[in-house]
């Protein structure tokens, strides 16, 4: 196990599963403690407390709605109780309702932006004094290229993942004068759950498009999280750093 988050506590959202479990694997791989939510599946929460704790590192789990800032709010007080401080920040929540927008429902958008981008705000909301205060921190924001070149039938999932870029800019400004680093980092085609719900044949097409011809999977996602997340990364920040395999050259 490595040692560059040593005795730091990360906060992240929707960790049970695809790239918000790899990351807290990664991190906690690093020496850190981790506290993340989750919504549904009490038996994967337990079982990544689990599989983190097995790595000589505190996590607990908390049930909680990203999308309700009280909730979330609770959460945070909670972690500091528990571990006594936060130092790394991840907003990584996040949801799809594919559909072109001639045909998608008000509750398709409304979800995706409540999940996707309130989420984000509420996370890092209720995060930040705590941070300022202790003129020390890191917030990455889990974006997608999705956000950055936009995709047909994602007009909602686009909409939320470029905001959070532009959110994570202007933070990154904001509180920069207190020793707080922000970035977005977003991925392109992931293997994960969530791409694995498209269908094969969607898959296929889409992997013709990436110039390495093939999709990534969330360790790789994890790796550049870990970086943003240490000291290895004191200079970065308001950067959207993207992992696509080239997707958005083509």
């Amino acid at each position: 196990m490595g040692n560059l988050l040593r005795d730091k506590t990360v906060i992240i959202s929707g960790a049970t599963r695809g790239i918000g479990r790899a990351i807290a694997l990664e991190l906690a791989g690093e020496g850190a403690d981790i506290s993340f939510n989750y919504l549904r599946s009490d038996s994967e929460a337990k079982e990544l407390e689990e599989r983190i704790g097995g790595l000589g590192v505190r996590a607990r789990a908390f049930k909680v709605d990203i999308r309700d800032f009280e909730a979330v709010r609770a959460w945070v007080d909670d972690t500091m109780e528990s571990f006594g401080r936060i130092d790394v920040v991840i907003n990584n929540a996040g949801i799809t309702r594919d559909r072109a927008l001639a045909f998608m429902q008000p509750q398709d958008w409304h979800d995706v932006i409540n999940t996707n981008l309130n989420g984000t705000y509420n996370l890092t909301r209720a995060t930040i004094v705590g941070l300022i205060k202790q003129r020390s921190g890191v917030i990455i924001n889990i974006s997608s290229i999705s956000g950055i070149r936009g995709l047909p039938g994602q007009t909602n999932y686009s909409a939320s993942k470029g905001a959070i870029i532009g959110f994570t800019k202007a933070l990154a400004r904001e509180v920069a004068p207190y020793n707080i680093r922000v970035n977005a980092v977003a991925p392109g085609f992931i293997e994960t759950d969530m791409l694995r719900e498209m269908g094969g044949d969607y898959r296929d097409r889409i992997v013709k498009y990436i110039p390495l011809n093939r999709p990534g999977n969330a360790e790789e996602v994890a790796r550049v999280v870990r970086f943003l997340a240490t000291d290895e990364a004191r200079y970065i920040t308001g950067q959207a750093i993207v992992i696509d395999g080239g997707m958005s050259l083509v």
